[in-house]
């Protein structure tokens, strides 16, 4: 049975900007997908700790103010570092559940000085091993305000059985050159996170899948406006513009040949299940290969540079 896998899709919401709390939540949806024998688990962008919503509700552009300020602060502080064993528990129960993870977080990368905030794709696999973290190449539009933009080094793929995947955070999926540069990889199962909702999943999902001949995996996440703790800081300030639903899923699952295996789910809180074939895969590529048959490396290719940046280099 090495060519199927089952996959669970986590679409769930944060305890927002509360990163103990939502690591529990995500615990919690482990052991369950364990329970169900997947072998894949995949949570939203940014689900650890949460999206900053706040960003286009409290005039986010908005230079030197203290609502802004105090809300980033409050971010940098349930950020995850990765360094300090921070995500370990996630890696004990991938271990014990026999189950490789995708886990949107945001990350205080230690080897960027610790402070600046990076919108990170984490993959552990089923041994419970961190393989990949990979940041954000551009934050999006307001994202900017809070969010640094990352490096290549993420841009790998990883055996998951017959499969070999990788994944993109968001609007880098609409990014020709960083998907490219997962396909000329061999990747042939794609993980696309966002933070939520349909109007992004319901078209890019399947174009990938299309476009390049594999299974497409969209997660996202969920929000309301009841979704928002009480401790969070101007609180009021941010719920005078929030809507009901700031977030409403559309977690969906696209085959080789573009269609859906899985439409996208609205407003539905919980872990969804499907067993995809690898060998629908072979069957795809026999008329399409962008990176293989179909492709002319002597006229275009590309250039990836997966170094990961940082501003010194220590020589002792």
């Amino acid at each position: 049975m090495e060519n199927i896998l089952k996959v669970a899709m986590a679409q769930i919401s944060p305890v927002w900007l509360n990163k103990d709390a939502t690591l529990k939540k995500i615990e919690t949806a482990i052991k369950e997908a364990g329970q169900e024998n997947a072998e894949l688990l995949v949570f939203g962008e940014a689900l650890l700790p949460g999206y900053p919503f706040w960003l286009s509700l409290t005039d986010g552009a908005a230079w030197n103010t203290k609502v802004n300020k105090e809300l980033h602060a409050h971010y940098a502080r349930n950020a995850i570092q990765i360094e300090m064993g921070e995500l370990d528990s996630v890696c004990k129960l991938a271990q014990k559940n026999k189950i490789a993870i995708y886990l949107g977080i945001i990350e205080r990368a230690q080897n960027r000085g610790g402070h600046s905030l990076y919108c990170s794709l984490v993959y552990i696999d089923a041994n419970g091993k961190i393989k990949s973290v990979h940041r954000k190449l551009q934050p999006t539009y307001d994202e900017r305000l809070t969010w640094a933009p990352g490096d290549g080094n993420g841009l790998q793929v990883h055996s998951l059985k017959k499969f070999t995947v990788g994944g993109l955070n968001c609007w880098e999926n609409w990014m020709p050159l960083p998907r490219t540069a997962l396909y000329g990889q061999g990747e042939n199962l794609h993980i696309a996170v966002w933070p939520g909702s349909d109007y992004n999943t319901k078209d890019i999902t399947r174009f990938i899948a299309r476009e390049s001949r594999s299974f497409v995996i969209s997660v996202s996440s969920l929000m309301k406006r009841d979704d928002f703790p009480e401790t969070t800081p101007h609180l009021d300030e941010i719920l005078k513009k929030a809507p009901a639903v700031m977030a409403n899923g559309g977690s969906c699952i696209a085959g080789p040949d573009g269609e859906w295996l899985v439409e996208p789910v609205i407003d539905k809180e919980g872990l969804l299940y499907h067993n995809l074939d690898f060998n629908r895969v072979y069957a795809e590529r026999q008329n399409f290969d962008p990176v293989g048959h179909y492709s002319r490396p002597d006229v275009t290719k590309l250039i990836v540079n997966r170094e990961r940046q940082s501003t010194i280099e220590i020589k002792d």
